[in-house]
């Protein structure tokens, strides 16, 4: 516990954004590699190759994937605790099960990279740079949040990641707009717009995937298909769930979301797909969410429990790496209760952190609403009498 220290919360603000190398993991190591061959099911695809089932990876990368997640998960075990304690309140959708596709999304791409996603964000904010702190705090509305304390659960952003967006579907032509401008500008770089199964009906989305395969923009449209759009299970809301291949004249690849070396191979396969000028790729992510679509809907009234027990039993994406970093020599059983351990203790020095910042000042509510010199005269508040002059 922090309270009989003095916490710095301007340092705590300075933090809020960690320098995106620390999480990127794309790079020339070869020092100890190692050769790890996927299950065969681990990739579907739809005109195009599917990618080698043979991952070659420094065991260094390895040790900072199984990290990540577990401090991830960690996260959003914290996250769940204070929701319940009534410490967050609002909208707050967590990523546990999730965590390969963020960590392994980001193992394959660099800071020129960009990501946008749809409201269940913790996870991505995290791998693109956000200090557990500013994740917390943000959620905590409190001041040392990464957007102010005024964004909440579902708009955070970093640099080179666009949030964090409420509107179900909505991020998608955004993402493609973030694409063209890659494009246009001469960068080599690819954006990967995520989105969930339940938005994969909206008609903005199927225009995004006209408009960046007119143009061949650099965009990978990622489906998150956790098999449940809020509580209604995916074939009872699609006609076709299978969601890589409703690009129709763009190729598409299914990838084993649960594994995070799937989702490494896949996601390196797709960027090099579009900056060689192949124009667009669509992946779909299989995953899983142990939890409710939100903090509000415990998850249990769709689906059993049994199911949810299976899912972790036997597709854990923790577990499975823990596997593998053990049959390959590549850690230790304890050193992997030191990073367990590590995790812990880092997630709830930055509850504590978080919990001591305070709110926002009230003078700090009408700010960042418009960009500076377009502001509308008046702005009205919560009840007709409270309206701010800008």
């Amino acid at each position: 516990m922090l309270s009989s220290q003095k916490i710095n919360l301007a340092k705590i603000a300075a933090k809020a954004i960690t320098p995106l190398s620390f999480r990127t993991f794309a790079s020339s190591a070869v020092a100890r590699n190692v050769s790890i061959n996927l299950h065969q099911g681990s990739f579907e695809s739809y005109n195009c190759e599917a990618p080698s089932l043979e991952v070659n990876i420094s065991k260094e990368e390895l040790v900072r994937m199984y990290k990540s997640m577990v401090v991830m998960r960690r996260m959003e075990m914290a996250s769940d605790g204070l929701y319940k304690a009534k410490l967050i309140r609002g909208f707050c959708h967590l990523c546990t099960g999730q965590e390969a596709v963020a960590v392994g999304m980001e193992t394959a791409l660099t800071a020129e990279d960009k990501i946008i996603t749809a409201y269940r964000c913790h996870g991505f904010t995290y791998m693109r740079g956000g200090s557990i702190t500013s994740i917390l705090a943000e959620l905590l509305g409190r001041k040392a949040g990464i957007s102010g304390g005024k964004g909440g659960s579902m708009h955070m952003f970093t640099p080179n990641f666009f949030g964090g967006n409420g509107i179900v579907g909505a991020q998608v032509p955004l993402g493609a707009g973030i694409s063209f401008a890659q494009k246009y500008l001469g960068h080599k770089a690819a954006t990967f717009s995520l989105y969930g199964d339940g938005a994969s009906n909206q008609g903005q989305v199927f225009e995004a995937y006209n408009m960046a395969k007119l143009w061949e923009l650099p965009s990978v449209f990622v489906c998150e298909n956790n098999r449940y759009g809020m509580g209604t299970a995916a074939n009872r809301s699609s006609a076709n769930t299978s969601y890589f291949k409703r690009g129709d004249y763009i190729p598409g690849l299914k990838v084993n979301g649960m594994d995070v070396l799937a989702v490494h191979q896949a996601v390196a396969y797709a960027k090099e797909w579009t900056i060689s000028g192949k124009g667009p790729l669509l992946l779909e992510m299989e995953t899983y969410r142990y939890g409710g679509h939100s903090m509000s809907d415990p998850g249990t009234t769709y689906r059993t429990r049994e199911e949810i027990q299976h899912m972790r039993s036997n597709n854990d994406p923790i577990t499975g790496l823990k596997q593998r970093l053990l049959e390959f020599n590549v850690i230790t059983e304890d050193e992997m209760k030191a990073i367990d351990k590590a995790a812990r203790v880092e997630v709830d020095q930055a509850v504590e952190e978080a919990k001591a910042s305070p709110e926002p000042d009230v003078d700090q509510l009408f700010t960042q609403i418009y960009q500076k010199g377009t502001e509308v005269q008046f702005l009205r508040g919560r009840e007709p009498e409270e309206t701010h002059y800008y």
